[in-house]
Parts: C-alpha cells; structure tokens; sequence
C-alpha cells in the first residue's frame, strides 16, 4: 500500500485548567498545533478549562463525555465520540501533558499498513512554564533540554495511541489517567492481530512532570491507589496480562521500520506464550525449571 500522507486527528481529554496543570496543557496543545502538515484537534470533557482553551486555541470540543461517580472521564465514551466525529483516517490519542515534535508526523508518513498500532516510550521533563512557540527555535531548545536534563520513561506505560479509525474495536469503559488501560491496548492489538510499532527510536515525545493532586485523594495517594486506578485494575482482573513496548511487533527508527527481533522482545514472546498458546504453559514452566536446575550445578 502506498502511502496517502494523510493527517492526524489527535484528541485529548485535559484536567481542568489550573495552576501548573493548566500551563503544561496548553504547551501540549500548542505543539500538537504546530505539526505539519496540521492536525486536527479535539478536546473531550467539560473539566474547568477545556471549553475555553477549545474556543482559545480554534479546535474542536467535545463536552459530553460519560463519568464515573467521582468525575474521573471514561476513555471508551471519548473513543466512540471521536471516532464518529474525526475527519481523518489516522487517530492519535494523547495524554494532555505530553508534546509532540515535528519527527512525529514524519514517523507516521513511514508506516504504510493499513492496519497498526504506534506507541512509544516518553522523556520525562520539568517544565514549569509557558513555552514561547513564536521562537522558531523552540523545538531546539526543548531537545536541548530533554538531552541535558530529560529521562526516559520505563517501557510499561504510554502516553500516545495512533491508528486508523476503527481498528480496535470497542474498549473498556477505563479511567482516564489511570494505570492499566495503557497495557491493555497493547494487548487488544496483539490479540485483533494489529502490528503494534515501537516508534520510540523514531521520534521524541515529551512528557511535562507533574504531580498528582488532581486524582481524588490528592497528592496523598500513590496513583496506584486511588479508587479509579483500583477499578481500572479490577476491569482487567486475571484475564489480561500486563502488556508493555516490550510486546511489540515492529520498532521504527529514523531509518528502517523492521521487526522487534532484539532479545528483550524475544525472552518476552518466550514469557507471553502462554498468553496465546495455553497448554504451553507447563512446558514453559518445565524449561524454565530445568533450566535452573542445570544453572545450580554449573
């Protein structure tokens, strides 16, 4: 298949506008406007804020998203909403404190399948302040930054999703902002047969640090603490294993796409077979034994 250089529709469903919250959100919403060739935006929720930065920044708004009993957004009401309503092939769901630099569009134009998942590792980074996008040199300076002063953020968690429209099927109604529905996705792709594409070699995609005070409980709680991340956990139960970049198919660098044959992926499809063959599970078991056991007397 060729390549059609279609654009992203890239939502998001921000925490309400205050404070250091408020100011990161808006540096990502800024950066995904930036993008060329442009993206569409969507806001979901109706969080303190949201509404106003929509109309502010000229991208759309999607209000009616359903909650939980605490307010907490559920992801699967904000998915079905965006994907009716997108004018574009390409979906990208992104966490509202993550920015986006020019390489991503450029990852994106090199994945010609029609089928896929993309997602990636973050560089976690202090930003305390607006970031001045009439520099030009601004995405410079932020790759400066991450260089000197940034950290990559373990394989286990994503702040991104990109893939065509429809793809992956109905969700959970998880938690937004919550640990575990991040792992399932990369599960529902393997599971749905969608190569799921490690970009992180690709492109650099920033996260804005943050504490957690906007989760009920406040900055007193672990995130994996809190009654939504609870429920989230719950919703997985025992059926779905924690799937992490380490499941990848594929891994996309700034020079080939090809397939994720390092020995990390492999010692994982080893520990995951199990998953999508069942009765190896006790040969797997048996291998791993013996192979302890000739270990001890070596």
């Amino acid at each position: 298949m060729k390549g059609t250089g279609t654009l992203l529709t890239i939502f998001s469903i921000p925490k309400p506008f205050r404070g250091h919250i408020g100011t990161i959100q808006r540096n990502a919403i800024q950066s995904w406007l930036q993008l060329s060739p442009r993206c569409e935006v969507i806001l979901c929720g109706n969080d303190p804020g949201v509404a106003e930065a929509a109309a502010e920044y000229g991208v759309k708004h999607l209000p009616h998203i359903a909650r939980n009993e605490y307010g907490t957004p559920f992801l699967n009401s904000a998915f079905e909403h965006v994907q009716q309503v997108a004018t574009e092939r390409l979906i990208a769901y992104v966490n509202a404190d993550i920015i986006f630099l020019s390489d991503l569009m450029a990852s994106v134009k090199r994945i010609t399948a029609q089928r896929f998942l993309m997602v990636g590792q973050r560089w976690d980074l202090d930003v305390s302040a607006p970031l001045d996008f009439k520099n030009e040199d601004w995405e410079q300076i932020l790759r400066r930054q991450v260089s000197s002063c940034g950290t990559l953020h373990p394989p286990a968690g994503s702040d991104y999703f990109i893939f065509p429209k429809g793809v992956m099927g109905e969700i959970p109604p998880f938690c937004v902002g919550r640990p575990g529905w991040d792992n399932w996705f990369i599960y529902r792709a393997r599971s749905l047969g969608v190569p799921v594409i490690d970009a992180t070699g690709a492109n650099m995609v920033i996260h804005q640090n943050h504490d957690y005070s906007h989760i009920r409980g406040g900055a007193k709680l672990h995130p994996l603490e809190s009654p939504d991340a609870r429920y989230n956990l719950k919703l997985l139960g025992d059926q779905e294993p924690m799937f992490t970049l380490y499941d990848a198919t594929h891994l996309l660098t700034r020079h080939m796409l090809a397939p994720a044959w390092t020995l990390s992926h492999f010692e994982r499809r080893w520990k995951m077979l199990p998953v999508w063959v069942p009765w190896t599970g006790l040969l797997v078991r048996y291998l791993e034994w013996l192979v302890r056991k000739v270990a001890d007397r070596l």
